[in-house]
């Protein structure tokens, strides 16, 4: 009697146990959906850790182009601050295929660009498909500390491995077995052996493997999510899922062996995977499968990075979706022309900056170079910047922070944000320098036509040679199939450069001993300085401000400074 009331007690407790699991499953799908309906459209708040910060380029480094944006014009703009802005995903290919995405301007197809449009204009429609999309990436995840690409190139650290002492060892548990029967004594010995070997053997291979169990893990995740999101109807998506089911093909092996070799893994923490621990350890089964998935993994490496890529490119059109949902202020598809005859033109309407909550919005019209003239603080460099922004994201992600755009296939290249390279030994004035020389050999290439944005040309040299080099700088960046942008405190510019250079400026006013700023953009040179101003304001003496102002004016009367 005593015994079955405790059998009755076990099978209740394992009934509890299984019970509660299910009702906590039940809890954290809900909060998981509620999470993704709530989010999308919202601005993005999460934290990232330093490794996922390290991680997220990872499909960008694995796939280099010739003119994808460079690292100068990237911090220049402050694109990381504009990716954590649009990051609405929830696994590693659709996040890492955003960052790639955004460093990747479109400069030869305009069509592709349509295509993309199609898939993002339907998920931002389509609530009740989109968001079991959503929750199939969610269950996807994330790699964890380092880029799925970081944990497939480790494998290549394990060189050739053979499953054969493997097979040896457990075919040797036969006679070992048959001894036993025979002679147990002899028989308990020789088993007893054998497992200790193959123990110990076990624990010193389980831990050499253990770190590349992760990208196993996430390509058996892919092939889970890509044949549960293939059961979905999405139009949109129909070549895609075609060729994913192609793809899931050839993965059999894999599966079969990633279903012995990491259900352990996958379950850690129930009775029956501690089972298969013990197993394993004797007969070294997960091992043998480690050995058959690698040799798989490694022979399907570019079939997992074209999973990769669909899935990450799919994920990154419902981000894009979510991130035009969020634009209090607007956004507009852009007019894009392929014909290079055209690429040196640009019209923006409604412009502002994708990372002001309160933006001012601008018109501006470039047939020719553009130069900017205004006052410290007065909205010159963001509005490069600004202009800078849409055309990437019109050529990356097929909208703009604007009413209306209409441009070409632009080559976008800056020199903004630039300082001294203290580890390299060279100083500011050579870090711009080359800056600016990388964007005048692109210029020369011609392979596409470079949109290119300078702000406050050559400020590290001396004034008069500062206006020399930068009239000619400036002039040859005027050339065919060439448009730039450039902002200068230097008024001579305005007059030497009329002839290739459209003249804008900002203006301010004072009030009230404050000076303050309205950020319009106005045609012309500007008019007004406010330096020895800004001096005032903030409390410097007034002999200062006045014997400052009394030297400036001697010089624009006599252009002399003594």
């Amino acid at each position: 009697m005593e015994s079955l009331m405790i059998l009755v007690l076990v099978i209740a407790a394992v009934l509890a146990v299984f019970i509660k699991g299910a009702a906590d499953e039940r809890v954290k799908q809900r909060r998981q959906k509620r999470k993704i309906h709530e989010g999308f459209g919202a601005v993005p708040d999460r934290d990232y850790s330093d490794e996922e910060l390290s991680s997220i380029p990872g499909y960008f480094s694995m796939h280099q182009e010739p003119e994808q944006v460079d690292d100068i014009t990237w911090n220049d703009l402050g694109m990381d601050q504009l990716f954590f802005r649009m990051n609405q995903t929830y696994s590693s290919a659709g996040q890492e295929y955003l960052y790639y995405l955004l460093r990747t301007p479109q400069l030869k197809d305009a069509k592709a660009l349509d295509a993309m449009e199609e898939k993002i204009t339907c998920f931002g429609q389509q609530e009740q498909m989109r968001e079991q999309l959503q929750y199939a990436y969610m269950q996807l995840g994330r790699s964890g500390k380092y880029s799925v690409y970081d944990y497939l190139n480790y494998l290549d650290n394990l060189g050739e491995r053979s499953s054969l002492s493997h097979i040896i060892c457990d075919l040797l548990l036969i006679p070992a077995i048959g001894m036993v029967i025979v002679s147990p004594p002899i028989g308990m010995m020789f088993l007893f052996l054998l497992f200790t070997v193959n123990i110990f053997g076990y624990m010193k291979q389980k831990h050499e493997i253990e770190p590349y169990l992760t990208s196993f893990a996430y390509v058996r995740r892919i092939l889970d999510f890509s044949a549960r999101i293939r059961k979905m109807d999405i139009p949109v998506l129909k070549e895609e899922w075609e060729e994913l089911k192609i793809l899931e093909g050839k993965f059999g092996k894999f599966r079969y062996s990633a279903m012995l070799g990491m259900r352990g893994s996958d379950t850690a923490g129930d009775p029956l995977s501690l089972i298969l621990d013990y197993v394993n350890m004797l007969l070294h089964l997960d091992l043998i499968c480690f050995n058959t998935m690698l040799k798989e993994v490694r022979k399907h490496l570019p079939d997992i990075d074209r999973m990769i890529t669909i899935a990450g490119k799919t994920e990154a059109c419902i981000a894009i979706a979510s991130y035009r949902a969020s634009l209090a202020s607007g956004w507009c598809s852009p007019r894009l022309a392929e014909d290079s005859r055209e690429g040196v033109r640009l019209e923006i309407r409604g412009l502002y900056h994708p990372l002001l909550e309160e933006p001012v919005k601008n018109d501006i019209l470039a047939k020719q170079g553009i130069l900017v003239t205004g006052s410290n603080a007065s909205g010159k460099s963001t509005f490069l910047k600004a202009v800078a922004l849409n055309a990437l994201l019109a050529q990356t992600i097929h909208t703009c922070t604007a009413d209306f755009y209409s441009g070409g296939l632009y080559r976008i290249m800056t020199s903004m944000a630039l300082r001294d390279d203290l580890e390299g030994g060279e100083s500011y004035y050579i870090v711009e320098i080359k800056s600016l020389k990388r964007i005048l050999d692109a210029a020369r290439e011609g392979s596409a036509p470079v949109l290119c944005f300078v702000d406050e040309v050559l400020r590290g040299t001396n004034t008069v040679e500062r206006i020399a080099a930068s009239t000619q700088i400036l002039r040859s960046l005027s050339r065919p199939g060439v448009l730039c942008f450039a902002a200068t405190h230097d008024i001579e510019l305005t007059e030497l450069l009329a002839d290739c250079y459209d003249n804008y400026h900002f203006e301010e006013e004072i009030l009230e001993g404050d000076i303050l700023f309205n950020y319009i953009l106005r045609s012309g040179k500007a008019m007004t300085r406010n330096a020895i101003r800004l001096l005032g304001i903030i409390g410097y003496e007034n002999a200062i401000i006045e014997e400052a102002n009394a030297l400036a004016a001697h010089f624009l009367e006599t252009g002399n400074w003594t």
